[in-house]
């Protein structure tokens, strides 16, 4: 590990541990407990890390992907846990099998350590080996440079037009948009199994390397934002320009997403934009509304480039709910008001109406909220052309990394 810090090499560990042994705690206790630092200290300066993890990982074996910036399970084979079901059987007298406490499939939808599933331990070193070919040099002063030589998506540019609904209300599939702007069709999908409405991807779009962040449903959920959070602090420590495209009505709301933290996670995501130092690019493909806005890096994100589809709409809310909540909050102050129902119900409908029409593109446009309206069929060339730009000027200026804490 000294070499690799000392040489800004990536660091992959083949993990399979049962933690301290025992007879000779004394001999590894203070030694092993460096390893974790160790690995903490090379993510807050950005020198990545990547854990493949083949077998049981029990108490510190545990640790180590948890303290990684990248890990890859092992299907049916990974398992890691801080205490193994013996150990939980006399502490809780819960009986549990070791995937249901802490296998790859569990890591990968329910607490999001597991980043990719491999099928078997050749497929894992496979992944490890694509991980490392996304790397970029951590020195801020380098260009975003661009390498691999562009080719076309697999798929025809005009079918973007019947992949996104005019009604914004209705969730498009945006991997199938994806797979008609990146080179190749070809994307990297980061924790596809965790938070899945919110995607999250690696892709070449003509040539330059580029992090993708794509709602693939209009709400966002505690571990979409997590995720996305998380994704934003990779992207940074590998000095890749991150894509945002916007189809987004808000964060969750409700009694099960409060209790799950949602405002904790929310703010970890907009953090998360608002320190990120790699160049932003946004586009609004549907709705942006509220604070979801503001975590996909609207206008006062100050992205690089902002532009919008003419199907997209930007505003505090959709109109028909900020029409809903106006007039409840109206008709139940109503006591003290000459206003009569449907009084209430025409000025909820004429706030429904100029909503509407300030939410527009066109409008929004007009008002310089975005760079310009274009045609989803240019997409990808404007995509281009504005990663060309941004590569010139490199990573801003930073002296230090931050610690890449998982999610």
């Amino acid at each position: 590990m000294e070499i690799g810090f000392e040489n800004d090499l990536p660091l992959i560990s083949l993990v399979q541990s049962a933690g301290v042994f025992l007879p000779q705690q004394f001999r590894v206790f203070h030694k092993g407990g460096q390893l974790f630092r160790d690995l903490a200290v090379r993510s807050q300066h950005g020198k990545p890390s990547c854990a493949i993890v083949f077998g049981p990982s029990t108490a510190g074996g545990a640790y180590h992907p948890a303290l990684s910036d990248y890990t890859i399970f092992v299907e049916n084979q990974a398992q890691v846990f801080l205490g193994g079901p013996p150990l939980v059987k006399m502490a809780t007298s819960e009986t549990v099998s070791a995937e249901e406490l802490g296998g790859a499939k569990v890591h990968a939808t329910v607490t999001g350590l597991a980043d990719q599933i491999a099928l078997d331990e050749f497929d894992a070193i496979q992944k490890a080996r694509e991980w490392v070919v996304t790397l970029r040099t951590p020195d801020p002063s380098s260009p975003l440079t661009g390498g691999s030589a562009p080719a076309p998506p697999r798929y025809p540019i005009d079918d973007i037009l019947s992949l996104v609904n005019t009604d914004i209300r209705k969730p498009f599939n945006m991997r199938e948009v994806l797979l008609r702007l990146v080179d190749d069709s070809r994307i990297s999908i980061f924790k596809p199994g965790y938070g899945p409405s919110m995607l999250t991807a690696w892709a070449d779009i003509l040539g330059f390397r580029t992090g993708i962040v794509a709602n693939q449903t209009p709400v966002i959920n505690p571990q979409e934002a997590l995720k996305a959070a998380h994704f934003i602090r990779l992207c940074n420590q590998e000095n890749v320009p991150i894509v945002f495209l916007h189809n987004v009505t808000g964060f969750m709301v409700g009694k099960k997403a409060e209790h799950a933290g949602i405002i904790k996670a929310g703010a970890q995501l907009v953090s998360a934009v608002s320190c990120s130092s790699v160049p932003h690019i946004s586009i609004i493909l549907g709705a942006s509304y509220g604070a979801g806005n503001y975590a996909m890096c609207g206008r006062s994100y100050r992205p690089r480039f902002l532009f919008t589809w003419p199907t997209g709409r930007c505003s505090v809310m959709g109109p028909d709910q900020l029409a809903g909540v106006v007039e409840t909050i109206k008709s139940k102050s109503n006591g003290g008001s000459k206003l009569s129902p449907d009084e209430i119900k025409s000025q909820a409908q004429k706030l429904r109406d100029d909503a509407y029409r300030d939410s527009t593109c066109y409008s929004t446009s007009s008002m310089l909220v975005d760079d310009g309206i274009i045609d989803p069929r240019d997409t990808r060339d404007v995509l281009g052309m504005c990663l060309e730009i941004v590569q010139s000027s490199g990573k801003k200026s930073t002296e230090t990394h931050r610690f890449l804490a998982r999610i």
